[in-house]
């Protein structure tokens, strides 16, 4: 199949590209970047309006991954209207080019954030039909997952995946947290006890094709949401000794206050102080088998 994705030179992006590639099919990205030439690409531009409309025809299937990086830059309201737009506002210039596509999309498959269930420290296990939270990354993800959903309105299959933090030895966060751990300066962050739903970046690549598959062969205009977090659950202290005895690194040093991150990044600093566990019950009941199930296995 001939498959676009949006947000496809990022991380994740890449690795899921990878993997459609081995799999046999056709891969295309939409870019800003007219000068991207080390892949088939389409150009858009959001703030203009724009988007080429033979990049909607060539998809068979649209892998919607595009968003501001919410890490980027301090909560600013500047900041936190970029981080929304550039989620709802793509979606929706998206919707608008699919009604006009003269051949129905086979599947929508969007990306999203556990973020939607709010930023807070709880032992509660949290599923697919829980309450999302109230707080500005809920706000986010609503607003991200309503603009997704009417796409599902043109009879179109919608797969919505609310990641939690990707784990690769390739970048992301995991060389950040494994920098100062190297200098054996490894330490908690606030309380430790703060829920790390987290997901290497190989199972959630994988988790796309599967999700793909799914809904190839249900052959319906059907909506599914998933959490794509891996079955363990680990807090934040937790994860900080087990990567620095991955290191073979100490684990003495005093844990970073919480006052300290509200000092350095404002509101922004929730999203290391605050966690919940979250379940990913409904996508192995699905079918789908994690190959990375413990911190420990990135490391194999």
């Amino acid at each position: 199949m001939n498959i676009l994705i949006t947000g496809g030179t990022g991380l994740v992006g890449k690795a899921i590209f990878q993997g459609l590639e081995q799999g046999g099919h056709s891969v295309a990205v939409l870019t800003r970047n007219k000068k991207t030439a080390h892949v088939p690409s389409y150009y858009w531009n959001v703030e203009e309006g724009v988007l080429d409309q033979a990049a909607i025809e060539y998809a068979d299937i649209i892998i919607h991954l595009a968003g501001e990086n919410i890490s980027n830059k301090m909560w600013s309201k500047v900041q936190k209207k970029i981080i929304i737009d550039s989620r709802v506002k793509t979606t929706e210039l998206l919707f608008n080019a699919l009604q006009n596509k003269k051949k129905k999309l086979k599947a929508f498959i969007s990306a999203s954030a556990i973020g939607y269930y709010g930023t807070y420290n709880s032992d509660r296990l949290l599923k697919e039909e829980d309450r999302p939270g109230s707080d500005f990354l809920a706000e986010t993800v609503v607003k991200w997952e309503a603009a997704v959903k009417k796409i599902n309105s043109l009879g179109i299959p919608v797969s919505i995946l609310r990641m939690g933090v990707v784990m690769s030895l390739k970048g992301g966060v995991l060389p950040k947290m494994l920098t100062p751990i190297k200098l054996g300066m490894g330490s908690a962050i606030g309380n430790g006890k703060q829920w790390v739903p987290w997901i290497a970046l190989s199972d959630l690549a994988a988790m796309f094709l599967f999700v793909i598959n799914k809904d190839k062969e249900e052959h319906g205009a059907g909506m599914h949401i998933y959490n794509a977090v891996a079955p363990h659950h680990i807090n934040n202290k937790t994860l900080m000794k087990t990567l620095a005895k991955s290191q073979k690194k100490p684990f003495f040093m005093p844990a970073l206050p919480a006052f300290l991150l509200k000092i350095i990044y404002g509101e922004m600093a929730s999203i290391l102080l605050y966690g919940t566990r979250v379940s990913s019950e409904k996508i192995r009941k699905d079918g789908f088998k994690f190959e990375i199930n413990s911190i420990p296995d990135l490391f194999l």
